[in-house]
C-alpha cells in the first residue's frame, strides 16, 4: 500500500505514513488518483519538540550551570534546623550572598545562643535556691514553659522564613538585620 500524499510505501496494518504523517485511513477512502490537499488532515510527526521546549545544556553542548540547589526560602528555613546549618550557610558561596538567607542564619544563631542562657540562667537560679523545699517543682515548671515558648517561637520564625519574610525577633532581629546588610 502507497501513501497517498507522499507516495512512499507503507504496511497494510500501518495508520499513519512514517515519511508524512497523513493518515492512511482516511486516504483509504479516497478515490484513487484524486490528490489529497498538503497537509490535510496530516499531525505532526510523532518525533517532534514541543513548541515551548528548550533542551537542557547538557544537550546543547552547553556546560551545566552551577545551581545552589535550594531556593532562598528552603535555605532560609533550614537555617533554623540547628546552629550548625546556619554556619553552614554563612560560610558557603552561593548561600553567603542572599540577604534573606543571611539574616535568618543570624537570627538563628542570636537565638540559639539566647535560648541557651536563658536556660543556663533559670539552671542556676534553681541550683542558688535549692534549699528552699518545693522549689525543685517550681523551677522544673519554668524550665517547660519555657522551653514550650522557644519551642512554638522557632517553629513560628521556620514558617515566616520559609515563607521569604524577614521576621524580625525583638533585639535578635536588629542584630540579625545589621550583620544580614554588611
Amino acid at each position: 500500500m502507497q501513501c497517498p500524499v507522499c507516495h512512499t510505501e507503507v504496511g497494510s496494518q500501518t495508520t499513519f505514513c512514517h515519511q508524512c504523517g497523513a493518515p492512511l485511513s482516511a486516504a483509504a477512502g479516497a478515490v484513487p488518483g484524486e490528490s489529497v490537499p498538503e497537509g490535510a488532515g496530516v499531525p505532526p510527526p510523532a518525533y517532534a519538540p514541543p513548541p515551548a521546549y528548550a533542551p537542557p545544556p547538557a544537550y546543547a553542548g552547553q556546560p551545566v550551570a552551577a545551581n545552589t540547589g535550594l531556593s532562598e526560602n528552603a535555605a532560609a528555613a533550614i537555617a533554623y534546623l540547628t546552629i550548625i546549618p546556619a554556619i553552614i550557610f554563612l560560610v558557603i558561596e552561593p548561600y553567603n550572598r542572599i540577604p534573606l538567607v543571611k539574616f535568618h542564619s543570624w537570627q538563628s544563631i542570636a537565638l540559639g545562643v539566647v535560648a541557651f542562657l536563658l536556660q543556663v540562667i533559670i539552671s542556676i537560679c534553681q541550683i542558688a535556691l535549692h534549699f528552699i523545699p518545693g522549689i525543685f517543682i517550681l523551677f522544673g515548671l519554668v524550665h517547660l514553659v519555657v522551653a514550650v515558648g522557644l519551642f512554638l517561637l522557632w517553629l513560628y520564625v521556620i514558617l515566616k522564613a520559609s515563607k521569604g519574610e524577614w521576621f524580625k525577633l525583638p533585639i535578635i532581629g536588629d542584630f540579625a538585620e545589621k550583620q544580614a546588610r554588611s
